[in-house]
């Protein structure tokens, strides 16, 4: 098969795949001449198994990638065997610290039938599985265990330097921490506040519950097990529009 047969192929079988799968997906197609792309995509793919056993043989030339609105992403690749099919792989997220890595199994790729449609099954009955536990566990330990927020609900938890650390859902509370000098990673999600200025930093606790109260989303300020809020700030100043909601630390 010529390599624009195979490109076109590729490209349009993804296209096909992405329609097919649960939830919102896009492809985009990535030729042999983005190589920086290629390149960065390659070091991303999230598999220890027949994907990587791929790669080691033939480097990536062209792929096709999946993205969710959430960020998740899938790498639709060519199989270079007797099987006119393709492989597909997870991706890793970008600039999570390598920690938040250790002890989550990879969530190896698969080998794709020929008919899209039914690789679709394929896909969202296992990768997406597998690929969306490794997922919330990375992202879980990227926040350094914290209980995850809902949507009526945010938790905030003091981390070890001081900071404190949250990761809303919705864009409301997203505005008001970012109001109240919280930063957001742009790839983690995580909103975090500084201990540069304990005093502040109880200023802006204070402020947030009743901004929030406001939007119908209440709040919990969450101790780690072994840890206590900073004494520099008035004591009671911090945790005190949080408390009553505060909830116990989630032991591992």
């Amino acid at each position: 098969m010529h390599h624009h047969d195979t490109s076109e192929r590729l490209a349009s079988y993804a296209d096909v795949l992405a329609g097919e799968l649960p939830e919102a997906w896009t492809s985009s197609y990535l030729p042999p001449d983005a190589k920086d792309d290629l390149a960065d995509l390659a070091a991303r793919i999230w598999d220890l198994d027949l994907v990587a056993a791929s790669l080691a043989e033939h480097p990536l030339r062209q792929a096709a990638v999946l993205s969710r609105p959430d960020g998740a992403q899938l790498v639709v690749l060519e199989r270079h065997d007797e099987r006119d099919s393709f492989l597909i792989a997870a991706v890793a997220p970008r600039a999570l610290p390598d920690e938040a890595y250790r002890a989550v199994p990879e969530p190896n790729g698969i080998a794709l039938a020929d008919d899209p449609f039914l690789s679709a099954e394929q896909v969202a009955g296992d990768l997406l599985v597998r690929y969306d536990q490794a997922l919330a566990q990375v992202r879980d330990n990227a926040l350094g265990g914290l209980q995850p927020s809902q949507a009526d609900r945010l938790v905030l938890t003091w981390q070890p330097d001081g900071s404190i650390a949250t990761a809303p859902v919705g864009k409301g509370a997203g505005a008001v921490l970012e109001a109240n000098g919280f930063i957001q990673d742009p790839q983690s999600g995580i909103y975090r506040l500084t201990a540069d200025d304990t005093r502040a930093q109880a200023r802006a606790l204070r402020a947030i519950g009743p901004q929030l109260d406001a939007l119908g989303i209440g709040t919990a300020l969450q101790h780690p097990a072994g840890r206590t809020a900073p004494t520099s700030a008035p004591a009671p100043a911090a945790p005190a529009p949080l408390g009553a909601r505060t909830p116990t630390a989630r032991h591992r």
